[in-house]
């Protein structure tokens, strides 16, 4: 993923006046012979950029149509790009609501789009299954359940991962902030301690995106003590992060990171990573070869998409809605469509480390999970660091 700084503020005042805009239609279609229509909203240009996700999904309805699509019904998939600026993700969440009247959003990943679109979703009785879910609104809206567990669940769990299975003390946490996104960020370090009774040596909140030099923030950090950093960092960020430690000659630090640095990219461009970067993967490894991940992998390069968490996250939200909808009986609208989620039963697939059910998942009613995985100096590749998913216990 790369990186962009947004203007939270002025996605909020986004939010607000989108909520007075004029409604959609209420019907996404979906009578006899016609046609389902889907869409999403994703963050494909700028430069933070999230395109993987609903090319997944895509891949996902373009086999199931050449099969003849869903009981007679193929699927029109439309996706749009927020340019991870707020008021075209307004804009686009009204083209796809309001004037394609699609039934449901499926498989998008966006930067802000949840945080900006979630009341009026509502307000539209629409209901979203994000690939990848990124911004707090993805996490709190009764209309929004992504099939990723989320970087402040994920937070916990890379705590956890560090404490409990790494059993290293002295853990600082390094957090970079976009927007509104602390308090949930020191949730997830909150119900770290609520679980383990341990809290980190050093929170240092000041960490920027996109910062030219990390070197400040390492050494800070290697003062306090610490001997190892969890950190939220995004792709490039991370890798300037751990380069500033090298330089440092700091060659026992232990670097927690989430799973949004989890890529061939990263571990191609990290020859040394002291003494390890884990993170917990919140779907099953893709860097392992198994049969668990066959379908994804043979379809996603069948179609030339990138093996990555996030087109995990898009083949997941599509083939999820797909198991709803094939068992729906009548039309297919949006009024119906919801209430199948609404009532739909657990779903289990080995991706993924607790079923989905979306009111659960929209309600953060489930145990997270993530499966830990290492990128060891001097090896270029992650490995599993573990047998099985490691899980926050009930709340």
């Amino acid at each position: 993923m790369k990186k962009r700084i947004v203007s939270f503020a002025a996605m909020a005042a986004v939010a607000a006046l989108a909520l007075t805009g004029c409604a959609g239609g209420d019907d996404g279609g979906g009578g006899e012979g016609s046609p389902i229509k889907i869409g999403s909203v994703n963050t494909l240009s700028g430069a933070a950029t999230f395109p993987e996700a609903s090319a997944a999904a895509k891949a996902v309805f373009d086999r199931v149509n050449a099969k003849g699509g869903v009981n007679g019904h193929k699927i029109e998939y439309n996706t749009v790009d927020d340019k991870g600026d707020p008021a075209s993700a307004t804009a686009a969440a009204r083209e796809l609501v309001g004037s394609d009247e699609v039934v449901a959003l499926v498989g998008g990943a966006s930067l802000i789009e949840c945080e900006i679109n979630k009341d009026y979703y509502k307000q539209e009785g629409v209901y979203s299954i994000p690939g990848i879910g990124v911004d707090t609104g993805c996490f709190d809206s009764p209309n929004i359940a992504p099939v990723n567990i989320g970087p402040f669940n994920d937070m916990t769990l890379t705590l956890l991962n560090g404490s409990e299975n790494l059993k290293l003390d002295n853990i600082c946490v390094m957090l970079e902030i976009a927007g509104s996104t602390k308090p949930a960020y020191m949730a997830g370090v909150d119900r770290w301690t609520k679980i383990t009774g341990k809290k980190p040596l050093l929170v240092d909140d000041t960490v920027p995106y996109g910062g030219s030099d990390y070197t400040p923030y390492i050494v800070k950090a290697k003062e306090a003590g610490c001997k190892a950093i969890a950190v939220n960092a995004i792709e490039p960020d991370a890798i300037g992060q751990v380069k500033a430690a090298q330089a440092q000659g700091w060659d026992d630090v232990t670097f927690l990171f989430l799973t949004s640095v989890y890529s061939d990219n990263f571990a191609k461009a990290l020859d040394w990573t002291g003494a390890g970067a884990h993170i917990p993967a919140e779907f099953y490894p893709f860097t392992e070869e198994s049969e668990i991940n066959a379908d994804w992998k043979s379809l996603m390069e069948e179609n030339k998409i990138p093996l990555t968490s996030f087109s995990q996250g898009g083949y997941l939200a599509a083939t999820n809605f797909l198991k709803v909808v094939e068992g729906m009986k009548g039309d297919i609208t949006r009024e119906s469509v919801a209430k199948a989620l609404d009532d739909m039963a657990p779903i289990d697939n080995d991706m993924v480390a607790s079923p989905y059910q979306f009111s659960k998942v929209a309600a953060q009613d489930f145990e997270p999970g993530a499966w830990p995985v290492v990128l060891k100096s001097g090896t270029n590749a992650w490995k599993k660091s573990a047998e099985d998913w490691l899980m926050v216990p009930s709340k």
